[in-house]
């Protein structure tokens, strides 16, 4: 995600350096002939020579010279809006639209799923590239590439990796995201690198990833009837700097303990920082940032009740940290004091283990999103939910772990500290990771997390899918490389650190990520091990 914001701010960056200097490999080999991948009568397709990929063929319904606008056109409407207030005569272009499709799915050229689709454009700011991340709706539930354990939905996804020129870091990110969180039973992506054709063309190399979406399945929480409008259902949240391009029945904003101060977590307990959640003051040019409700809801009682239990759940957890205080929530929304310890009054309404290990992942991957957006939050207040609130479904990692100048080389401490926006223009927090941080009770909870995660080999297995893919994907990252010259002309080049920009190959790409992952895990092992 990348957001312009029309203001001019003198700012220190907060971090310099470089991941690493880039490697010295030879650039795989581009195949000379890329056949088309076509139908064909029998049960086996024409698969690229010597891949190693599945390959998803999306054949439009549509003919003629406009049959690949739905792929080349598109902008997200309030992403063109923002472009077309500083730019003079900007054509706003069309807003992504489903383009009825046939899908066929192979892997070492035999067909494994054909079915009709709609796909289009997806995304926030990645719509502006000339490779656009995609979203499929099969018609019919199907399984592809025995992701998630081979269950079926309707909704997939194609991540572009166009910003992300190792094409890895989503991948690494989710993978590693599945092994922390699927630990305590939360809900991350499964994922496969994919390439991808439009009637014929080759498209290049994709992620391949699911929806974020409720589904016993996905996100496990009480979905509503259609039409339901009772408070006794499950909510999916993101936090979420867009929310102002929702309707107001799927978004709302919350106050954070009256905009009570918090004390970042930078390593420097005593240096007298402090940084409200919300703006203060007309000097203070941070926008606010609110939530979508991702899942179904239906009424504006839905949408008031899980705004006033989000204010709540952060009270006590603000009570417990900053007043040493236990808030109760009652069952008629009321905050009493009660005779306990804090860390239980925070357990009975927030699931500690999983704000642990959604710390653990954005401190591992620095993710320059964070005060923004793809920060996502369920509470499941049906029948059979527990009422607490969840952090899980992580999303969107092409500006982590070294791409972007956040830690860029691999120290210091960044989920609950300070952040700068992603144009280094203001400065911000992200509340739910800060709030507790400084608490011994919660560290303990982080450092038995951390412990889990390195012990158990998640980092290790995060390094070595790295090195496998950059090996046996070669030709693949080339192909995408010579259909898309990502390396030396991309639109996201000015976000990229000294060390990436100096990249010219994949492979220094890939090591430039590898190196940084390794760099990280042994900072936080400092901290945290």
């Amino acid at each position: 995600m990348k957001r312009i914001l029309a203001i001019t701010l003198s700012c220190l960056l907060v971090c310099t350096g470089c991941a690493s200097t880039p490697s010295t490999s030879s650039t795989p080999s581009v195949p000379d002939d890329v056949p088309p991948i076509t139908e064909t009568d029998g049960e086996t397709l024409p698969p690229f020579e010597g891949d190693v990929l599945p390959v998803i063929s999306i054949v439009t319904e549509k003919t003629g010279d406009d049959a690949l606008a739905f792929v080349t056109d598109p902008v997200a409407p309030h992403v063109s809006a923002q472009i077309a207030s500083w730019t003079p005569g900007y054509q706003m272009p069309p807003a992504p639209w489903y383009e009825p499709c046939s899908i066929t799915v192979t892997d070492g050229g035999t067909a494994l799923l054909s079915a009709p689709a709609q796909v289009k454009v997806r995304g926030n700011w990645t719509t502006t590239y000339d490779k656009k991340p995609l979203r499929i709706k099969f018609d019919e539930k199907q399984s592809v590439l025995g992701l998630n354990g081979g269950e079926a939905f309707k909704s997939w996804v194609l991540l572009a990796l166009y910003k992300d020129t190792s094409l890895l870091r989503d991948k690494t990110a989710l993978a590693m995201a599945r092994d922390i969180l699927g630990a305590d039973g939360l809900y991350a992506a499964d994922s496969q690198l994919v390439e991808v054709t439009v009637d014929g063309q080759y498209w290049g190399v994709y992620l391949l990833t699911e929806q974020q979406q409720v589904d016993g399945d996905r996100i496990d929480i009480t979905k509503p009837a259609d039409g339901y409008e009772g408070t006794d259902i499950g909510y999916l949240l993101e936090f979420d700097g867009y929310y102002t391009e929702e309707d107001d029945l799927h978004s709302f904003t919350i106050g954070y303990a009256e905009n009570a101060p918090l004390v970042p977590f930078d390593g420097q307990d005593e240096s007298g920082l402090r940084m409200t959640p919300l703006p203060v003051g007309r000097h203070d040019v941070r926008p606010v940032v609110g939530y979508t409700i991702k899942s179904d809801v239906y009424s504006a009682a839905q949408r008031d009740c899980i705004a006033a239990r989000l204010e709540a759940v952060y009270e006590v957890m603000y009570a417990a940290a900053y007043e040493d205080r236990a808030l109760v929530l009652g069952p008629d929304g009321a905050l009493t004091e009660a005779d306990i310890a804090p860390q239980e009054a925070v357990s009975q309404v927030a699931d500690l283990d999983s704000l642990a290990d959604m710390y653990l992942l954005c401190e591992l991957t620095c993710d320059a999103d964070l005060y923004w957006s793809s920060f996502f939050l369920t509470c499941d207040l049906g029948p059979d939910g527990d009422g607490r609130l969840r952090f899980e479904a992580p999303w969107d990692f092409d500006s982590t772990m070294g791409n972007k100048d956040r830690c860029a080389d691999g120290t210091g401490l960044y989920a609950a500290n300070i952040l700068w926006d992603v144009n280094d223009q203001y400065q911000s927090i992200q509340p739910w990771l800060a709030v507790l941080i400084h608490e011994d009770w919660f560290q303990d909870i982080v450092r038995e997390k951390w412990a889990a995660a390195r012990d158990g080999g998640v980092f290790d297995r995060a390094l070595a899918g790295i090195a496998s893919d950059t090996e046996t994907c070669a030709d693949a990252f080339a192909r995408d490389e010579a259909r898309w010259d990502t390396l030396t002309h991309n639109e996201a080049s000015s976000e990229w650190t000294v060390a990436v920009r100096r990249c010219r190959t994949h492979a220094d790409t890939a090591a430039i990520l590898s190196d940084w992952l390794t760099a990280r895990v042994a900072f936080l092992d400092t901290v945290w091990g």
